[in-house]
């Protein structure tokens, strides 16, 4: 396997808690040859990051040493699959987690099953049920306690995962949560064993059946059993947006086939064949209400296509010859033909899922405190239960409560919580993002989009629709506004200049019918003459800028007409018929609909948004008068080559600065700004540049997809924070009241099988928090 990218991801089996997690990092972040490492507990994985200057043969060692060193710590690892297989990879992580939920529910049944009669017994006279004199500890206290013992061994055998792993972590001095458990429970079944020997033996039976904790252990061994349970449950519904965007691409496609002469492009012969047999260059036939194979070019037919699961946009996309089209959008109306253009692992769809992947498998920075605690937490808890036990002995109370006392806290400590708070809010955030067309690289990129304080955006694309569209005709002569545009869409049919074709596209959208051109000459830069073949006959039109009329005699009167337009930031054109000025065209990039609405929404929650463009300044001060922009807000006049220059002159006051781009001519912008946004659309967005990508950023989706990016990037943002304030709070409190702290002033002391209850509930309640991100809209 060769490590080109310098990034390498394992698949980590053995982690059960938030000390197994930080454990695999730091002996993975320990090894020669590695960059850094982030190991993400629910994705049961850990993304290592090579040194840039090995070369090939030290990357494959230090991956090697690696391996070795996680096997060392008592896990296994292996490498995992990247793009090509991500469906593969997916379906077997997710067959794992089933057949372990399958296991977790077999083990469930028998631990309830003898659980509850094992409470009711040892139980049921302190609450006032009545009990066969056989199983009463005054009567018969050897078979109370017999049958305790018989009740209990079961229970401990259906938990018995929690002492292989955490005696084995144990020993390799590497205590995890499982280590509490093992210790907690297996204390309070040694104890009882001893007490029933002593029963046995005679010596104060009555007195020893009333101090057994056999239930205290079978009790907590099926809570938290339950917990597991549940929460596995609940992590796979984490990754439920790779499993939709999974299911986006279809398992076969209709490939055209076409004889030796015939036209593929009418040919009726088709075959169907699996995805995976198509190449670029193939041409594919999709019908209506079917999903688009691969990425592709249409070249034949037109079809409306719903992109929503792409770019997050609702409304179906109209496509015809030339357009391109990406796998897994969906032909809602029409058919078309299609010419294959990047299939497997290099489709649109392949890389934005590979990219989810990668992204649910790291971490953010608010997870460092987590994480470093995780690592000590173990053997501090077991310290904090051993000093508690022998404290209170100290204090004069009998052996069996400083057990008791000892036992809750091992038993109430929950790592797991800590290592769950902050992956699973990360998986389901950008899971979610993907679902909105928002893709966000890595949990650093997740955590700072939603706290920009000020956002850098680029005019041309981003603020603009990016092309020039014909905003007003202002007719000068005895001829009518359909007239001069008809005159002008004719002379300028045969260029290739972005302004001529705004004029063609303004003539086709008010359906005028162009007539025939002879005579046709250009001036590069400047401007068009044609003999236009009117009904009344040949007129000799000219159109381009006011210095191409100039240089042929020809100007208005008045330039007061041009120089409005230019104030109001828009490129006039001067229209001549038969050699008298008819006509000036404004025209302009027009904004985004929506711009001025996201802008107000980005100040009112706290985002100073900046305008970037290379335009004149008056030309960028009318603009930004349309957005509502004060002048100290627009940096006018920009080179390409300066924008990541501008972009540093706001981070030099201290802010945390973001620059919303298309991805392509910004990318050196993008990549100074402490987040970039790289905008595009579903087909053509190249999903390698900047820390986030607005699939909704073409057409449909507009500027909307960053007011998405940043809302769902706050939402994750207070997730998380929520998490770890909740798997923080919970220990802290927890474990002074296990250690017995009410219980000095008086109060009650905390029993073994509520602190397991407890337990059991932060690490479900952790994840049932961050699942909530799913409603994000």
């Amino acid at each position: 396997m060769s490590y080109e990218k310098h990034t390498v991801r394992l698949s980590v089996q053995g982690m059960t808690c938030g000390a197994c997690s930080a454990r695999v990092q730091r002996v993975a972040s320990m090894q020669a040859g590695i960059a850094g490492a982030d190991v993400s507990l629910p994705a049961a994985t850990a993304e290592l990051i090579l040194d840039d200057a090995l070369d090939d043969a030290g990357r494959r060692q230090a991956v090697d040493a690696v391996l070795q060193a996680i096997a060392n710590a008592g896990f296994t690892a292996s490498l995992a699959s990247r793009q090509a297989d991500a469906r593969a990879t997916w379906e077997a992580r997710q067959q794992d987690m089933a057949r372990e939920l399958e296991g977790w529910r077999r083990r469930l049944m028998p631990a309830f099953a003898f659980t509850i009669p094992l409470f009711i017994i040892s139980m049921g006279e302190m609450v006032g049920l009545p009990m066969p004199a056989l199983l009463s500890p005054h009567h018969h206290p050897l078979s109370f306690a017999l049958v305790q013992l018989a009740l209990v061994a079961p229970v401990v055998w259906t938990g018995r995962q929690y002492y292989v792993s955490g005696i084995s972590k144990l020993l390799a001095k590497a205590p995890n949560m499982d280590s509490l458990i093992a210790l907690g429970t297996g204390a309070a079944v040694v104890y009882s064993c001893w007490n029933t020997l002593e029963i046995a033996l005679g010596v104060d039976p009555m007195q020893r059946a009333m101090d057994l904790y056999f239930e205290g252990a079978a009790v907590i061994i099926t809570l938290v059993s339950l917990g597991k349970y549940f929460e596995l449950r609940s992590r796979m519904r984490t990754s439920s947006a790779i499993k939709s965007l999974l299911q986006l691409t279809p398992e076969q496609a209709t490939r055209v086939l076409a004889a030796p002469g015939e036209d593929v492009l009418t040919t009726a012969s088709t075959e169907v064949v699996s995805v995976e047999q198509v190449r670029p260059g193939d041409v594919l036939l999709v019908k209506s209400g079917e999903r688009v194979p691969v990425d592709g070019e249409i070249v034949a037919g037109e079809a409306a296509l719903d992109e929503s699961m792409l770019t997050g946009e609702s409304l179906p996309v109209t496509k015809s010859i030339g357009d391109a089209v990406a796998g897994g959008t969906v032909s809602v109306q029409g058919s078309l033909r299609m010419r294959a253009t990047r299939v497997g692992e290099e489709t649109v769809l392949s890389r934005i899922i590979a990219l989810v992947q990668q992204a649910q498998g790291s971490r953010a920075p608010v997870a460092n405190l987590a994480d470093r605690i995780s690592l000590y937490f173990v053997p501090i808890v077991m310290g904090i239960a051993v000093v508690s036990g022998l404290a209170w002995l100290a204090a004069g109370e009998p052996f069996s409560m400083a057990l008791r006392i000892c036992i809750s806290v091992l038993v109430i400590a929950c790592p797991c919580a800590m290592g769950l708070a902050t992956p699973t809010s990360i998986m389901v955030g950008t899971g979610r993002g993907a679902q909105l067309g928002v893709l966000f690289k890595n949990g650093l990129a997740l955590e700072q989009t939603g706290r920009v304080e000020v956002l850098v955006l680029d005019k041309t694309g981003t603020l603009t629709q990016g092309r020039p569209q014909v905003m007003e005709i202002v007719p000068c002569a005895d001829l009518d506004e359909a007239t001069c545009l008809t005159l002008a869409a004719a002379a300028e049919a045969a260029s290739e200049h972005p302004l001529a074709r705004a004029i063609v596209r303004a003539a086709q959208e008010r359906g005028l019918s162009l007539p025939a051109v002879t005579a046709f000459q250009t001036a590069t830069g400047k401007g068009v003459t044609a003999v236009v073949q009117t009904d009344d006959g040949a007129r000799e039109v000219r159109i381009g800028s006011p210095q191409y009329l100039r240089d042929a005699g020809l100007s208005l009167q008045d330039d007061a007409l041009l120089d409005a337009q230019a104030q109001a930031g828009r490129t006039p054109l001067l229209l001549a018929v038969d050699g008298r000025v008819a006509a000036v065209l404004a025209l302009a990039d027009a904004l985004r609909p929506e711009a001025r609405e996201v802008l107000d929404w980005l100040r009112t929650h706290g985002v100073r948004p900046v305008m970037l463009t290379g335009d004149a300044r008056r030309t960028a001060l009318a603009v930004a008068r349309e957005l509502g922009l004060p002048e100290g807000d627009v940096m006018a006049e920009v080179l390409p080559e300066g924008k990541a220059a501008a972009v540093a002159q706001w981070q030099q006051g201290g802010a945390l600065v973001g620059m919303v781009g298309d991805g392509v001519n910004d990318a050196p912008a993008l990549a100074t700004a402490d987040v970039g946004l790289a905008m595009g659309s579903g087909v053509d967005v190249a999903v390698e540049t900047g820390d986030v990508v607005l699939l909704g950023g073409g057409a449909g989706g507009g500027l909307r997809s960053l007011v998405t990016a940043l809302r769902l990037s706050r939402a994750t943002r207070r997730n998380i924070l929520q998490n770890l304030g909740w798997a923080f709070g919970y220990n802290i409190l927890g474990i002074p009241v296990a250690a017995g702290l009410l219980h000095a002033f008086g109060g009650p002391t905390l029993s073994p099988m509520l602190a397991g209850a407890a337990m059991a509930l932060s690490s479900v309640s952790v994840v049932s928090n961050a699942l909530r991100l799913r409603w994000v809209r």
